[in-house]
């Protein structure tokens, strides 16, 4: 194929993870024990079972002749190299991780990396949030990125302290009803 139709900076986008929240420059990589955990499951259930198995499909359909009509071979293929891309992905992560126990935190009266926040809304409903590392962040289960908007304002507040921060919906302020180090 004609030089003029490859992209050059191919390997730039591969090593890229859209679906993966960027640390901000110069920040560390905090998560909690169980977020690393279970990034380096992810990696171990990577490399010794998916990828294995992947490349044995993929050897067996590169021994079936024409491979430019072979549907196993071009999506194994694929896969491969997103199953690649996550490896690269997650040692990275690992490897600058900071693992934090929640449980070991000496000044539990204040809100800090780990800790589960019970705060009140000015209409008296309850939510309740643990900060974690960006990897291990889940809004809907009440996990919240140290980095987010809500958890920056909550860092460093104590119990009756009323915080400030700006939502997609406006400003919003909460007033933190517990702090818990589980």
């Amino acid at each position: 194929m004609n030089k003029a139709f490859v992209k050059e900076d191919a390997h730039e986008e591969e090593d890229a993870q859209p679906s993966a929240p960027a640390l901000p420059h110069g920040a560390k990589n905090y998560m909690t024990r169980r977020g690393y955990g279970l990034l380096k499951a992810e990696l171990e259930q990577l490399v010794k079972s998916e990828r294995p198995a992947l490349v044995q499909v993929v050897s067996w359909a590169a021994k079936n002749g024409d491979r430019s009509e072979n549907g196993d071979y071009i999506y194994g293929k694929k896969r491969l190299r997103e199953i690649d891309r996550r490896i690269r992905f997650l040692m990275k992560r690992l490897e600058s991780a900071v693992v934090v126990d929640p449980a070991r935190q000496e000044h539990t009266g204040r809100v800090f990396f780990g800790a589960t926040v019970t705060v009140c809304d000015a209409e008296g409903n309850e939510a309740t949030y643990q900060i974690v590392g960006i990897d291990e962040a889940d809004a809907g289960r009440g996990m919240i990125s140290w980095i987010s908007p809500l958890a920056r304002a909550l860092l460093k507040a104590q119990e009756g302290d009323a915080v400030r921060f700006a939502s997609p919906a406006g400003p919003r302020e909460l007033e933190i009803v517990e702090i818990r180090y589980e």
